[in-house]
C-alpha cells in the first residue's frame, strides 16, 4: 500500500549548519512510525518541514502521489497534516469546542454559529470515543491528558490523515498515559498515519509499528518495530548498549545521612527510610501510591506530622522547604518547567535562586559549577527557556548543587530528555553519591530505577511495601507496587 506521506532526500542548513542531510520518511495510513534520536539529532527540524514551517534545501515531498511545496503551516493543514507540540497551544479561558474551530468559526447570518461549531465538536469526541469531555467545557478545567485530546480533536476537525506528536506524554501522570495509549490507538484504527516523536523507549516499542533513527541529521536507520531490539535501538541513537548507559554501583554504604522512623501525614503512614551517604535508593510504585508524597514531606513542602525525622543523628523538625534545604535537603522536582525553574531568568540566575534566597549573596564559581554539570549553552546569560530539555535539568542540578546538599531527593530525574542526556545525569547522579550524598531516586521507567539503585524501595498505597536488592527484576518491584509480595 502506497504511502500518505513520502519525504525523500530531505536536507536542510542553518546559517551553514547542516541539520538534515538527504533523509527519507515515509507514513502510512494505520500505522504509528516512531521517530527517535537524541536532542539536535533533526527530529524537530524534519516534522517543521513536514509541517510547513521550514521549506527544505533539498528533497521532495509526495502527499497521495502528488509532490507537494508547502509555504507556510496553514498549506500543511489544507492538506491534512497536523502537528500537536508538546507545549500545547490551546486558549485556556474559551470552551473545547471555540478552541476547535479557532479562526475558522462557522458563521450564520453574520454571527458565529455556536450550535453547529458545538455540535461539530461533540461528533468529533464521539469518534474518539471520549464521553469526558463536553464541547462547552473551558479548557482551563481539563487535565493535561483531555488537552491533548482537545488538540487531536482540532486536528481531526481539518480532515487530517496525518498527525504527528512531539513527545505527546511528557507532562503526563501515569495514569493519562495509559488514556494517551488509547487515543492514539484509536488513531490509528481509523487509518490516519502517526508520526509519534519520543524519549521512551517502553512507549516507542509498545505504540509504533515501525521506527525511523536519526542521528546528526543523518538517517541512521528504519525497520520494523518487532526487528529491532531495545538495545540495538539506543545503540542506533548514541553509539553505546544500553547497559552500558548505568555507571557501576556504589561500593560501599557511608554514615547514615537522613533517617525517617513511623513517619506519617495525611498521604502517609509508617514510613521508615534510611539514606546512607555514597548511595542511590530507588523509590518505586504506581502513580497515586506516595512515592512523590514521600519527597514532599522529606523536603518540608507536606511535612511529616508523625514519627521521628534526624539528618546525621541529630533530630531535627522539617516544616517548610526552607528548613529542608538548611538542614542540607536538596529536591529536584518531577516538574521541572513548572516548580524547578524561572524560564525567562538566565542561566546564572536560576543556578544561584536558592543559596541566595537561602544563604544570602555568597560568591561561588558559577562556570565551574555549571562545567560539572556539563551544561551545554550559549552562556550564563542565556534564558533558561532557550536550552533543551537535558540542559534544563543539568541547571535544576546545579541549583542545588550551589548548596552543597547532604540528601537529594530527585523526582523523575530525567523526565522528558534524550538518552544522550539520560547519560549526563545517571553519571552526575552516581557522582554525588561517591562524594558523600545520599540520594533517594524516584522514577516511572522501571530499567532506569534498577540500572541506577543500591537498593530499591517499593510504595503501595502511602505505605512502603518492602524492599528488593539491586538486581531484582521488574517482575518483583511490580508485585510489591501492586499490593502481592516480591
Amino acid at each position: 500500500m502506497a504511502p500518505i506521506v513520502r519525504m525523500s532526500g530531505i536536507s536542510k542548513q542553518f546559517l551553514g549548519v547542516t541539520v538534515l542531510k538527504d533523509v527519507d520518511l515515509d507514513l502510512h495510513g494505520g500505522e504509528v512510525h516512531a521517530l527517535v534520536g537524541e536532542n539536535g539529532a533533526g527530529k524537530s527540524t524534519l516534522m517543521k518541514i513536514l509541517a510547513g514551517a521550514h521549506r527544505p534545501d533539498a528533497g521532495e515531498i509526495v502527499l497521495n502521489g502528488q509532490t507537494v511545496s508547502f509555504t507556510s503551516p496553514r498549506d500543511a493543514q489544507h492538506a491534512g497534516i497536523a502537528i500537536v507540540h508538546q507545549e500545547l497551544t490551546l486558549l485556556p479561558d474559551r470552551s473545547v469546542a471555540e478552541n476547535v474551530y479557532l479562526g475558522r468559526e462557522p458563521v450564520r447570518r453574520g454571527q458565529v454559529d455556536r450550535r453547529r461549531m458545538e455540535a461539530g465538536t461533540a461528533d468529533l469526541l464521539d469518534r474518539l470515543g471520549e464521553r469526558g469531555i463536553t464541547p462547552r467545557t473551558p479548557v482551563r478545567r481539563l487535565p493535561v491528558a483531555q488537552q491533548q485530546v482537545v488538540e487531536i480533536v482540532k486536528a481531526l476537525s481539518m480532515d487530517a490523515r496525518v498527525i504527528a506528536m512531539d513527545e505527546p506524554t511528557a507532562a503526563l501522570a501515569d495514569h493519562e498515559v495509559e488514556l494517551l495509549y488509547d487515543l492514539v490507538d484509536r488513531l490509528r484504527s481509523s487509518g490516519i498515519a502517526v508520526l509519534y516523536v519520543s524519549h521512551r523507549l517502553r512507549e516507542v516499542f509498545d505504540l509504533s509499528q515501525r521506527i525511523t533513527v536519526l542521528k546528526d541529521g543523518i538517517l541512521v536507520t528504519s525497520t520494523q518495530t518487532n526487528q529491532i531490539s531495545p538495545d540495538e535501538l539506543v545503540r542506533a541513537m548514541v553509539g553505546r548498549p544500553l547497559d552500558a548507559m548505568f555507571p557501576d554501583r556504589a561500593k560501599a554504604r557511608g554514615v547514615t545521612r537522613l533517617a525517617i522512623r513511623d513517619g506519617g501525614n495525611k498521604r502517609l503512614q509508617d514510613i521508615t527510610i534510611e539514606l546512607s551517604a555514597g548511595e542511590i535508593v530507588g523509590l518505586a510504585g504506581l502513580q497515586g501510591a506516595g512515592r512523590s508524597a514521600v519527597a514532599r514531606a522529606l523536603c518540608g513542602v507536606d511535612p511529616l506530622t508523625t514519627g521521628e525525622f534526624e539528618v546525621d543523628g541529630q533530630l531535627v523538625h522539617i516544616r517548610s522547604p526552607r528548613a529542608a534545604i538548611r538542614h542540607g535537603i536538596a529536591h529536584v522536582t518531577e516538574d521541572r518547567k513548572g516548580e524547578g525553574l524561572a524560564l525567562r531568568q538566565t542561566v546564572r540566575d536560576n543556578t544561584m535562586l536558592v543559596r541566595n534566597a537561602t544563604f544570602g549573596r555568597k560568591r561561588i564559581d558559577v562556570e565551574q559549577l555549571l562545567r560539572s554539570v556539563r551544561l551545554v549553552s550559549r552562556g550564563t546569560d542565556q534564558e533558561v527557556r532557550y536550552l533543551s530539555g537535558g540542559n534544563q535539568q543539568k541547571v535544576v542540578l546545579a541549583k542545588w548543587l550551589a548548596v552543597k546538599p547532604k540528601v537529594l531527593i530527585a523526582d523523575e530525574p530525567t523526565r522528558g530528555i534524550d538518552v544522550g542526556a539520560k547519560k549526563i545525569v545517571y553519571d552526575l547522579l552516581r557522582e554525588l553519591a561517591d562524594s558523600g550524598v545520599a540520594i533517594l531516586m524516584i522514577s516511572s521507567e522501571l530499567p532506569e530505577l534498577i540500572g541506577m539503585s543500591d537498593r530499591i524501595l517499593v510504595m503501595h498505597d502511602g505505605r512502603l511495601a518492602g524492599e528488593l536488592p539491586a538486581d531484582s527484576s521488574e517482575e518483583a518491584v511490580m508485585a510489591l507496587a501492586t499490593g502481592g509480595s516480591a
